[in-house]
């Protein structure tokens, strides 16, 4: 989308439009879906892609948007009569999207949340989703959860540079420069969880300034949840730390920041193209502390030990559905089993590379328990111990979990562990 964009060379205000419209069309399509058999009376495999298409963005555009009902209805029109059905797709479309203007009250009233599957329909997301959360949280939350994943995300990002956050001159000089270009942020000391004052929340203004920000490599885009990952694992001056699945480079960025000149930093990636993203990303921020390795970090063996492992392994982003509204619909059950058996050996060989009395931390953005209080339940196995951080649930792990329905951030797992050998 983004070269297409480019190539056209689209305004930011167009931009920031067409991407909505799509990752809205997508993001809601579960429901879309829903009205598009019970007002066409076809099954969705009897109509051809670029008229479902249509379809799922011009119900999108007149159920979750302020578009004038007569311009959602004629783009989307306008979109099937380019189709192989010419004429006939575009009288169908034209019909079933008249029909949701008329009837958009009733139909979105018929919409209920009562049990998973009309949940699954009502926030649009798949029935096995809905159906994990209400066994595993409950039904309360996992209502908030899939309203959550509708929502905008949060827009948070990180001073690149190395220097105390915004009290060093570089970064206050930054703040002030986005300040003056209309941005308004707010620091994420005042949310919850708290955080240093390297992260800022921006909350209105030109997107296109950030954006450019972190193309300078000035900022950096990272969530609060994120950088508790980091915090939690409370990296000091002078340490070395293994960073297992490091790729893209965000939390790397961040720890090598943390260790200082005097520590370093080993980021273990096993994509050839990410580690090389990791590799750019830390020249591009002065990150010169950070050593790259090309392996697998489920199969990582070293004869060196560690002040700090952070493990961030392959998880299936449940936490995240917000920013990414496409994930819900790749991901399935099968999915989750297999990264927990990835996650469980990656675990082992970081907790293999651990110093005695060292830190491990164990994250991923997501919200299953296979893949976060199963994987964990095997560090005593390991030769770790809990050591929670603070705000952990006292429940069942000692772990700390962000809940983007109360916290307002990405659904994170992070759990610590103190080395026992």
């Amino acid at each position: 989308m983004r070269s297409t964009i480019e190539r056209h060379q689209v305004s930011p205000r167009e931009r920031a439009l067409a991407q909505r419209l799509a990752y809205g069309a997508v993001q809601r399509r579960g429901t879309s879906d829903e009205f598009i058999e019970r007002l066409s009376g076809r099954r969705l495999r009897k109509l051809d892609a670029p008229i479902l298409a249509a379809l799922r963005l011009g119900i999108y555009e007149l159920l979750y948007t302020d578009s004038a009902d007569h311009a959602a209805v004629d783009q989307a029109v306008s979109l099937a009569h380019g189709s192989r059905g010419g004429r006939r797709a575009a009288g169908l479309v034209n019909a079933v999207l008249r029909r949701v203007a008329r009837e958009r009250e009733a139909l979105l009233g018929s919409l209920s949340d009562e049990d998973p599957a009309g949940a699954a329909i009502k926030h649009s997301h798949p029935l096995w989703l809905a159906e994990l959360w209400w066994q595993e949280r409950g039904a309360e939350q996992a209502r908030a959860l899939l309203a959550a994943a509708n929502e905008p995300p949060e827009r948070t990002f990180r001073f690149a540079k190395v220097e105390s956050g915004r009290s060093g001159a570089g970064n206050r000089a930054l703040a002030d420069e986005l300040a003056a270009e209309g941005l308004e942020f707010v620091p994420a000391e005042t949310t919850m969880p708290p955080l240093p004052d390297e992260l800022l929340i921006l909350v209105a203004g030109g997107w296109e300034v950030a954006e450019r920000a972190v193309a300078e490599g000035r900022l950096l885009p990272q969530s609060r949840a994120s950088a508790a990952v980091v915090a939690g694992l409370d990296p000091q001056p002078g340490q070395r730390i293994l960073d297992l699945c490091s790729g893209p480079g965000i939390k790397t960025t961040q720890l090598a920041a943390a260790v200082g000149s005097g520590g370093e930093v080993v980021a273990v990636e096993v994509n050839p193209a990410r580690a090389r993203e990791v590799t750019g990303l830390c020249e591009r921020v002065g990150s010169a502390n950070v050593r790259v390795l090309v392996a697998d970090a489920a199969d990582f063996e070293s004869d060196d030990r560690y002040d700090r492992v952070l493990i961030d392994p392959p998880c299936s982003g449940l936490g995240t559905l917000a920013s990414r509204p496409d994930a819900r619909w790749r991901r399935s059950p099968e999915q989750i089993t297999e990264m927990a058996a990835l996650q469980k050996r990656i675990l082992a060989r970081g907790a293999a590379a651990l110093k005695a009395g060292g830190t491990l931390v164990y994250s991923t953005c997501t919200l299953s328990r296979a893949e976060n209080e199963e994987v964990v339940g095997i560090a005593g196995e390991l030769g770790l111990a809990a050591d929670p951080i603070p705000g952990a649930r006292p429940d069942t792990s000692p772990a700390l979990e962000t809940d983007p329905a109360r916290d307002g951030t990405d659904g994170f797992f992070i759990a610590r562990f103190a080395s026992r050998l």
